[in-house]
């Protein structure tokens, strides 16, 4: 009896820390010889995300359900939805305000690099009414294969309002059928966390190894900005809202995220984090029923970190070139970064799609994206960390918010 209460299992947030430690040592180690990380320890990483992605489409589609159809009143999602946008679009204006004032007080930090034959080709930027209209399915399958949590989340709503309706709130042997379906993800995705570990040293060693002498190189000083306002970010405002508005202790709270923190970090992928980042909160003490709808809408429109990265990038990019932002020009900067948020929800590399809308808007060289772009990965890092942050604070004030109409 004695001995089996002495084996106790080391908390998965250990393992996890663990794994990131080790991670950067064995990178470090293999910085003379990086092919090997890429070839033959990045491919568990790139299965342990393959699990995690194929898990939270329906994992999303199914808790979002779940969720509704446990409030039984389609004006109570109606009025959380309106909180979780206010909120998210509000701390993204902070970020983009704290990224451009940091950038801007060591502006003189910044190396000048050469700018001539720079080239970038911007992708695509997304209208509103295109982002209005790729809202919406035109096929049930379709969002499942593309991954694209905006459809799926409409997707459900329509689903489970349809079920709402027709049970007239009722429970039913349809309601059985999906919180059956939802506790079926849910417990696989227990399984393929429990592996985070693993996937956690997979997935950094390579990044720690290929981009090791980056780091150390030119751009130092804009990605230790970029980490600073990062850090500045999630400790003033995040600690605010939550301690406010959430009546929750800030360190609770940032210990309570600590594990989801550490997989955004190795993984920099906001979706693929959802999973752990739904379990934290929970824990936190988060309504289940609301974090099964504003986790997955943050993961996909709430940009905090990346807004971020486009104050900074934008100073930087602008002292490269000679070039001195106006107020006029910062304030247009921090419209931009807000409303592309959203507006770029769901595209590929939306980070870099961002960063063109913004350079765009003020007037600078888009190709200036090239001289950021080689240790973007970084930069992703910390800003995954900074959004899924966002997200989970924002369930927990929502929380909290709702508890108190009671």
């Amino acid at each position: 009896m004695g001995k089996k209460e002495g084996k106790r299992k080391l908390p998965l947030a250990t393992k996890i820390f663990m794994a990131l430690v080790l991670a950067i040592i064995a990178g470090l180690a293999l910085l003379p010889c990086p092919d090997v990380a890429a070839k033959y320890i990045k491919p568990f990483g790139t299965i342990f995300l393959n699990l995690i992605k194929w898990i939270v489409c329906p994992l999303v589609f199914f808790s979002i359900m779940a969720g509704v159809i446990s409030m039984r009143d389609i004006r109570k999602i109606g009025s959380i939805g309106v909180k979780t946008i206010a909120y998210y679009m509000l701390t993204t204006a902070f970020a983009i305000t704290i990224g451009l004032i940091l950038a801007s007080l060591f502006n003189g930090m910044f190396p000048v690099l050469q700018t001539s034959g720079l080239s970038y080709k911007a992708a695509a930027s997304v209208s509103f009414m295109d982002t209005l209209v790729g809202l919406f399915p035109a096929n049930f399958i379709k969002p499942f294969l593309d991954a694209n949590m905006l459809q799926i989340i409409v997707a459900s709503l329509i689903v489970s309002f349809a079920l709402l309706l027709m049970s007239g709130g009722q429970p039913s042997k349809t309601f059985d059928f999906v919180e059956t379906a939802n506790d079926i993800c849910m417990k696989a995705m227990e399984m393929i966390i429990a592996f985070s570990p693993i996937g956690v040293f997979c997935l950094l060693c390579p990044v720690v190894a290929t981009n090791g002498p980056a780091v150390l190189g030119s751009l130092a000083a804009v990605l230790l900005i970029a980490y600073l306002a990062y850090c500045i970010h999630m400790l003033i405002v995040y600690s605010f809202t939550v301690k406010v508005l959430g009546k929750l202790n800030p360190i609770t709270f940032f210990r309570g995220m600590f594990p989801a923190m550490i997989f955004a970090f190795s993984s920099a992928s906001s979706v693929g984090t959802l999973p752990i980042n739904k379990d934290c909160t929970e824990k936190l003490g988060a309504d289940k029923n609301i974090t099964s709808f504003v986790l997955p809408l943050g993961a996909t429109i709430n940009m905090d970190g990346t807004a971020i990265y486009q104050g900074v990038c934008a100073i930087f990019i602008a002292s490269c070139f000679g070039i001195s932002l106006s107020f006029s020009q910062m304030i247009t900067i921090v419209l931009t970064a807000t409303l592309a948020s959203i507006g770029t929800a769901g595209v590929p590399g939306a980070g870099m799609v961002m960063l063109a809308m913004v350079l765009e808007a003020v007037g600078l060289p888009v190709e200036g994206i090239a001289l950021v772009a080689g240790v973007d990965r970084i930069f992703d890092m910390g800003r995954t960390v900074v959004n899924i942050t966002g997200d989970a604070s924002c369930a927990v004030v929502v929380s909290a918010m709702e508890n108190n109409k009671k």
